[in-house]
């Protein structure tokens, strides 16, 4: 948004003090034929004819920058995941436009916690005794593995649990850097709760109950339900994953709703803000009033802080859920979840006529390891991409402006409406045409 006008010698300062042509262009030039000449020597694209002056025009825009998303992914870990509700937009901007009371009282004008401005939407929202916000899922693990299991007491785990999540990151690892020892029962399909029953001793500090966002085991399996687990009498800490909180939504259904682990008993609940929450990228913990202090007064928590912006949009986020049926109507995530056939035929529709693609039937996906067998069947539409082929096409939307990503399946190039908003629909019609004819062009 633009500010005041300036005076006449404000400006001039501020004039005198950009950078001169000559200076800007050398330190340009550079910096792009210093990363030839390394590529040069390195081999690499010894032959090939590259474009400087396009390199160089490439390292004056912003790396991260907007994409359309025409994938039908609708948490789309590449693609930042959860796009985030207009109330949430709004949030982020008035907090980074200035100062904020992010650690201040403003009652008492002492120095106040960060969480507070979360706690009480969380528990609210879950049932928790307390609660407290990181910054992503696996720090949210860690720390609550470190709270009550760190110095080498023992954290039983299911070996059917022993998950890797996303970037290669895994179960064992993470309960290792938290200073806890992993004790693992049952088997690889199969665990009961006499496993851990027998496991349970002087040393145990909690059981960790991890749930398989990304996969699905089927056939000979059983694993104990969470009511069981919290039955022992010892601490449970289970990591929910997407963070499910309106249990009433069909196609969440094969998700563990975070009220439910709360309700058994759970001592700390783990699950992500920037998955089937919809909001930024955090880590929630919501549980009972002493393990959730364990874990704020753990050193790791200051390590996995989260921050002001992300918080803003987490608050947000978490009072649209105070309305279930508003949740999905402002919330994208939950919004694209809910969509109606009428509105994705009337978006598909629009593409078709404007790119000359053709309807077809496809299935969306949830993503972001959420949900992995759920198929969202819809209309989209397949576009044909001439002889250059679908993988030349996707690769010229990819790198257009705006960028957008698009699915190829038997050699054409599929743009699914459910990820896209009316307007952004219209965006991708223009860029698809403007791909087309650009390879037109070429192909002349």
């Amino acid at each position: 948004m633009p500010g005041p006008p300036v005076s006449g010698e404000e400006a001039g300062r501020r004039l005198r003090a950009l950078p001169s042509v000559d200076r800007l262009a050398t330190q340009l030039a550079r910096a792009v034929l210093s990363e030839r000449r390394a590529q040069l020597l390195a081999g690499e694209d010894g032959e090939a004819e590259v474009d400087l002056v396009q390199r160089g025009l490439e390292r004056l825009a912003p790396s991260l920058r907007p994409v359309l998303n025409a994938t039908g992914v609708i948490v789309h870990t590449n693609l930042g995941r959860a796009p985030l509700a207009a109330a949430a937009r709004a949030a982020v901007r008035r907090v980074a436009e200035g100062y904020s009371n992010l650690e201040l009282d403003l009652e008492r004008g002492e120095r106040g916690t960060r969480h507070q401005h979360v706690e009480r939407a969380l528990c609210e929202l879950t049932g928790a005794q307390a609660a407290i916000a990181v910054n992503n899922c696996a720090g949210a693990v860690l720390l609550a593995a470190a709270a009550l299991c760190g110095g080498g007491r023992e954290l039983i785990v299911s070996r059917g649990q022993l998950i890797e999540i996303g970037g290669g990151f895994r179960i064992p690892e993470v309960v290792a850097q938290a200073g806890a020892r992993l004790v693992e029962v049952g088997t690889t399909n199969r665990t009961r709760l006499a496993d851990y029953r027998r496991a349970l001793g002087p040393q145990t500090g909690a059981i960790l109950r991890a749930h398989p966002s990304n996969f699905r085991t089927m056939g000979f399996v059983e694993q104990v339900e969470i009511e069981a687990l919290c039955g022992l009498g010892v601490a449970v800490i289970d990591d929910v994953g997407s963070g499910v909180l309106d249990g009433e939504l069909a196609p969440l259904a094969g998700e563990p709703p975070v009220r439910r682990s709360v309700a058994a008993g759970a001592a700390l609940v783990c699950f992500s803000g920037d998955k089937l929450l919809g909001g930024p990228q955090a880590g929630l913990l919501v549980g009972s009033a002493d393990a959730v202090a364990a874990a704020r007064s753990h050193p790791l928590a200051r390590a996995l802080r989260i921050d002001k912006l992300s918080l803003a949009a987490l608050e947000a986020t978490l009072a649209l859920h105070r309305d279930p049926q508003l949740a999905r109507r402002e919330i994208p995530v939950l919004a694209m979840l809910c969509a109606d056939e009428r509105e994705l035929l009337a978006r598909a529709e629009l593409l078709a006529s404007r790119t000359g693609g053709e309807l077809v039937r496809e299935s969306s996906r949830v993503g972001g390891g959420a949900l992995p067998l759920l198929e969202l069947p819809g209309p989209a539409v397949a576009l044909d991409p001439g002889p250059r082929g679908a993988e030349a096409l996707a690769r010229a939307l990819r790198r257009g402006e705006p960028p957008v990503l698009a699915r190829v399946r038997r050699d054409r190039v599929l743009l699914d409406p459910r990820t896209l908003s009316d307007a952004q629909a219209v965006e991708v019609a223009e860029a698809v045409r403007r791909a087309l004819d650009d390879g037109r062009g070429e192909d002349a």
